[in-house]
């Protein structure tokens, strides 16, 4: 079994300490992972141990030992009343990264959480923030600091607190650009942040649940499109996982293009579905190609796709998007609607395109012919790509080949 190499070692000695603290006011960086840091018992409990200390890894238990007011940024593995300390003293910290447990069992986690939301008040000069879910009053005090510009949240637990209704206000994040939310197996309160927020600013944004029912991902598209950030948006990634485990499988879909259509700057957009179907036919697709000048990298992944989208259709839409880098989404190969040779279309900027997903019947001799006719179509026009995928969903050539 697992012992940490820490356990049962005795703390330093005194005169070990003083030879550390001969480097103290050098160190940069102190990355401390131990699980029994009272090994450094003997520092002296001052604020200025380490006076240069810009990055910190501990836990929040022993935050005493290391409070330097020149700290900039400081990583946390856990949140309790050592924070209290911590945030009084460095008031010019910039960066902080806090992680919590995955799970609540004796319910401390929610209490740990108050207390870090209660705690953040004290931090008014946050550059990049990365922690849990916190309460109205703490995303209020963070719509408030200009100096903010990256912002994610982890849920960290299964059963977080939930955000009371009655506290709800409209927020204002005048200076972020980059907004994540990660690891969510309840996504109502996120949803609900964004519902009420404005993020004018905002270049990036990601989205990452376990569990993600159908409505609550049509209101986050559409809170996405109300947030005020059509003008800035950049890259846009959404994922929700398979969630077949804790209910029934869903033939659903989800229309989440027309929501982005407003997102004129978009040049990332990544769309991750392993239970719902995410609805693109040709027109939709024109549409949204025309709408995205800018785009370089579109990826729509999910399982089992029935796509809308031919090869003509496909063709079409990359018109408008001369910078299109990489593609990644299924295509119905079913019917082959073009023409290799009376139809030529050129893309030069494109060099990865993926049609893994796409349904390719290869049963019969004519099937196999349209398979070598859409290979070689996609060659001559995509000239420039150096990775390209065409194979079927279920069944690959025997061969081994990718085409």
């Amino acid at each position: 079994s697992y012992k940490p190499w820490a356990k049962g070692v005795k703390p330093l000695f005194a005169h070990e300490a003083h030879q550390f603290l001969r480097h103290s006011s050098r160190i940069r960086t102190l990355n401390i992972k131990s699980e029994y840091p009272h090994l450094l018992s003997a520092i002296p409990a001052e604020a200025c141990v380490f006076p240069r200390l810009k990055s910190l890894s501990f836990s929040t238990t022993y935050l005493n030992l290391f409070l330097p007011r020149m700290l900039h940024r400081r990583h946390l593995l856990s949140v309790d009343e050592g924070l209290q300390s911590f945030v009084t003293r460095c008031i010019a910290l910039e960066h902080l990264c806090i992680y919590t447990p995955l799970s609540d069992d004796d319910g401390s986690t929610a209490n740990e959480l108050s207390f870090l939301s209660d705690r953040i008040h004290w931090c008014t000069r946050l550059v990049t923030l990365s922690c849990p879910m916190l309460d109205w009053a703490a995303w209020k005090h963070l719509s408030c600091l200009p100096t903010l510009l990256e912002l994610k949240i982890d849920q960290g637990c299964i059963d977080p607190p939930s955000l009371p209704k009655q506290d709800i206000v409209n927020l204002s994040f005048l200076n972020i650009t980059s907004l994540s939310f990660r690891q969510l197996f309840d996504a109502a309160d996120f949803i609900t942040v964004m519902q009420h927020s404005q993020f004018p600013s905002l270049k990036e944004f990601e989205f990452e649940a376990h569990f993600l029912s159908s409505e609550e991902a049509e209101q986050l598209f559409h809170a996405l499109s109300c947030c005020n950030a059509y003008r800035t948006l950049e890259e846009i990634t959404i994922i929700s996982y398979d969630n077949d485990s804790i209910g029934p499988e869903y033939d659903e879909f989800l229309t989440p293009i027309p929501h982005l259509l407003c997102f004129t700057q978009l040049r990332t957009l990544k769309l991750i579905s392993e239970k719902f179907h995410i609805y693109l036919d040709n027109d939709m697709l024109l549409q949204a190609m025309s709408s995205w000048p800018h785009i370089r990298t579109l990826e729509i992944k999910e399982s089992d796709p029935p796509s809308e989208v031919t090869l003509r259709g496909l063709f079409t839409a990359l018109g408008p998007c001369p910078q299109l880098h990489t593609l990644r989404f299924p295509v119905n190969l079913a019917t082959i609607d073009i023409d290799p040779d009376t139809e030529p279309i050129q893309h030069t900027s494109l060099r990865s395109l993926d049609l893994e997903k796409s349904k390719l019947q290869i049963a019969s001799a004519a099937a196999v012919r349209s398979r070598t006719m859409v290979q070689t179509g996609l060659l001559i026009r995509f000239s420039a790509v150096r990775s390209m995928v065409l194979a079927p969903a279920r069944t690959r050539p025997e061969n081994g080949s990718r085409f």
